[in-house]
């Protein structure tokens, strides 16, 4: 096979599955997601219709491996990249979504490299919508590091620079063993990088600690990331705590948030404090998911913005998925967020929006 033509992460992916046929110990998984959807989006005068990636599950492309060392230990290495269906990624392809290699054993795991953060978890693990798509609750959407015009929280002076909300590069993380009764926890730690002395600019510290049984799922996550010095609205100090808490009765799973996050700059800060209820109704082979979320900012005025969501996943496989999901954002006080991060929004103005997809997972 001619590789000259290759992506060179795809080359040397190449290597190491000629590799694992050498290794007996070893294994090898080649995984994905790809997810397409029809969406519409509306706020204020403006509308647009597109082909969107991801509005069920995050469309992406990995490969993750494990081996064993012996003695109940384990060696394992994970990247991850995104993928856009509707181009194939004309403009390239990396593991930015995750890259990691590890040690595993009967006392935890210890990772190294790019990774979630574990105040990101709770957003995505307590939203019915999986953080995505129409559905996806203000309260991620106020916290993401994102400049896209859907995306810019009320100000200039909060919300769009937070570069760890959801990943940090340059981590140690270590996850408590999956042994301990229902309980699990992690622990991260992000190198800042910068040369010394001089600013901790990027540095971040986080945890997250939960319990997991049953019906019951429990959660509170901490973290803090150091701006520039001094602090600016480009580059502030974000602290972040979260809790998140889900129940299954059978009939239908209810879920909650309580999210609060501070930006702090050297002349002022600001906070956003965010609520979301959810629930899950199994329906025969697919499930019906509605959510109402909140957030508001103690500027002047308190901008605020609510959203409602429902949808409806039809399974048709284990792995391919039939969805369709419809949404309506309110803005208060000066407030211009919408279901969409590629649509600008309008101070004051709803806005509405629609998924029609399908999702496959392989």
């Amino acid at each position: 096979m001619n590789t000259s033509r290759l992506h060179p992460a795809l080359v040397g992916l190449a290597a190491l599955l000629t590799a694992h046929a050498a290794s007996a110990q070893s294994s090898m998984t080649l995984f994905g997601i790809v997810d397409a959807s029809v969406s519409h989006y509306e706020a204020g005068p403006r509308s647009q219709t597109v082909l969107a990636n991801s509005a069920l599950n995050n469309t992406r492309l990995g490969f993750r491996g494990t081996e064993d060392l012996g003695g109940g230990m384990s060696a394992n290495f994970w990247l991850e990249g995104a993928l856009n269906v509707d181009d194939g990624n004309a403009s390239g392809f990396n593991f930015a979504r995750r890259s990691t290699v590890s040690l595993a054993g009967v006392w935890g795991e210890l990772r190294l490299g790019r990774d979630f953060t574990p105040t990101f978890w709770n957003d995505a693990v307590f939203d019915f919508f999986n953080a995505t798509g129409v559905g996806t609750s203000v309260i991620s959407q106020a916290r993401s590091s994102s400049t896209s015009p859907g995306r810019m929280p009320f100000t200039a002076d909060f919300g769009a620079n937070n570069p760890t909300y959801i990943r940090a590069s340059n981590s140690v993380g270590y996850f408590l063993p999956p042994t301990l009764n229902g309980f699990y926890g992690q622990l991260q730690y992000a190198f800042d990088e910068q040369v010394s002395p001089g600013s901790n600019q990027g540095r971040y510290v986080a945890g997250r600690v939960g319990y997991l049984k049953g019906p019951v799922n429990l959660a509170v996550a901490v973290g803090r990331t150091t701006g520039a010095d001094p602090a600016t609205a480009a580059a502030p100090d974000v602290s972040t705590v979260n809790v998140g808490a889900s129940y299954d009765f059978g009939p239908a799973k209810l879920a909650g948030q309580y999210s609060r996050e501070k930006y702090e700059k050297a002349t002022a800060s600001n906070t956003s404090t965010g609520y979301m209820l959810g629930v899950s109704v199994p329906l025969g082979v697919g499930s019906l998911n509605a959510a109402y979320s909140w957030v508001d900012i103690d500027l002047p005025g308190t901008p605020s913005a609510d959203k409602i969501a429902l949808g409806y996943v039809h399974n048709l496989s284990k792995r391919t998925a039939l969805y369709a999901t419809v949404a309506h954002l309110g803005n208060k006080n000066r407030s211009q967020l919408t279901v969409a991060n590629s649509l600008q929004g309008t101070a004051n103005a709803s806005s509405t929006g629609y998924d029609f997809g399908i999702r496959h997972i392989f």
